[in-house]
């Protein structure tokens, strides 16, 4: 399991930063790499992200959903489940986001199998705190 915590500012209050967090069309384009495939229902997507680790480039595919949502505290969890293309890994993962002021917190709790799992923890935890910080920067222009 791998965990980090990135904070954020948008430069726009909460309240507009609100409805694009949880709008997964948006946030899933925002990640490098990744695309919606489908969207399933207003909180559920198909989608799938290209991740370049070292010389290895791997696809997953999988399900993105709003788990939880709290307006008030402007607090949303989505969790992520996908599986390698042509391999027998997963990428797991919940996100937590919560908002604040012109910004917040983007917290993930990831599980990492397979051939991505296998360059080590290290390797892992560079290319997501890399994939992380660029989504986040990407979050003020939503």
């Amino acid at each position: 399991m791998v965990e980090l915590d990135h904070p954020f500012t948008t430069g726009k209050p909460a309240g507009e930063t609100w409805p694009a967090i949880l709008d997964l069309e948006r946030v899933i384009s925002c990640v490098e790499g990744g695309r919606v495939i489908e969207m399933k229902d207003p909180t559920t997507a198909k989608a799938e992200i290209k991740v370049k680790m070292g010389a290895m480039s791997m696809k997953f595919t999988g399900t993105v959903s709003v788990v939880e949502q709290d307006e008030a505290t402007h607090r949303a969890v989505l969790k992520i489940k996908s599986k390698e293309a042509g391999g027998q890994g997963f990428a797991n993962a919940d996100v937590i986001f919560t908002l604040d002021g012109d910004g917040g917190t983007v917290h993930t709790a990831a599980q990492i199998s397979g051939k991505a799992a296998s360059m080590g923890e290290g390797v892992v935890t560079t290319v997501l705190d890399a994939l992380i910080k660029d989504f986040t920067s990407k979050l003020g222009t939503m």
